[in-house]
């Protein structure tokens, strides 16, 4: 047998099966990279346009009022008719109760403060009121904001000189989260502008998450050191760009793993 004749042929088989085995890997990878497309484009569609966090902002921003009007909170929570609103401590620190909240219908609700809901130093607080015939928004919580993150601020400015300013919506960067939170549990610096009155609204993702509530606004009238919620301080260098931003507390100083007893007194709306 002349083995020398088969070289030919063993070659032309050889070199099919290398051109079967490629088209075989460039299929495959083309249905990989399909597949990674498909989910960056899933992704990608989760991004809401500007508008739409406005108008989603819109939905669960409400007013917080006593004798005159305090501050903004997150519609954060509903319980078949009781509604949770979350905000800041230093808000309901602004006037004794009793407590209302104006929802984006322009309705009034008298609310209340759970006694047995503590968030110990940070500065949040709750308040619920009942709602039996109108169904509201709530919020979507989000755990993954970072430096960079365009972020979305929320509230309701006091009125200037006796007008209204509404509803108030600005855009900015998240550009300082500190490793430890300032007093009041004050964590994410952004760009943001926040007036007085914005305390307790919400601070929003490109997703249209709730990933903080506003607090604190850029260049206080005070300007001593940042303090830390240990009582540490923060240097000189860190002291200005802090001054700088505006602050939210995040997300996580205020998941609701706890459960929150539902007041038994009926809310009426006034």
């Amino acid at each position: 047998m002349k083995w020398h004749k088969l070289k030919p042929v063993t070659l032309a088989i050889g070199m099919l099966l290398v051109i079967c085995a490629s088209a075989v890997y460039l299929k495959y990878s083309a249905e990989c990279v399909s597949r990674n497309c498909e989910a960056k484009n899933n992704t990608d569609t989760k991004r809401l346009s500007v508008e739409q966090i406005r108008r989603n902002a819109k939905l669960i921003t409400v007013k917080v009022i006593s004798k005159e009007f305090l501050g903004t909170g997150i519609l954060l929570k509903k319980q078949d008719s009781v509604y949770t609103v979350l905000t800041n401590a230093h808000v309901l620190r602004a006037d004794d109760p009793p407590y209302r909240i104006q929802t984006p219908d322009g309705r009034s609700w008298s609310a209340n403060s759970p006694k047995n809901v503590k968030f110990g130093t940070n500065d949040l607080a709750i308040l619920q009121f009942r709602s039996p015939n109108k169904n509201y928004t709530v919020a979507s919580i989000a755990f993954n904001s970072a430096v960079g993150d365009e972020v979305f601020a929320a509230g309701f400015p006091y009125a200037d000189e006796g007008k209204e300013k509404g509803f108030t919506f600005t855009t900015g960067k998240i550009t300082l989260k500190l490793p430890k939170a300032l007093e009041g549990g004050y964590q994410i610096g952004y760009t943001n502008d926040i007036q007085k009155g914005m305390s307790g609204g919400p601070l929003l993702n490109h997703q249209g998450e709730v990933v903080g509530v506003n607090g604190m606004h850029a260049y206080p009238l005070w300007d001593a050191p940042s303090v830390f919620s240990d009582g540490s301080e923060a240097d000189q260098k860190l002291h200005e760009q802090i001054v700088r931003l505006s602050w939210a507390v995040p997300t996580e100083k205020f998941s609701f793993r706890t459960k929150i007893t539902l007041f038994s007194n009926e809310s009426q709306k006034n």
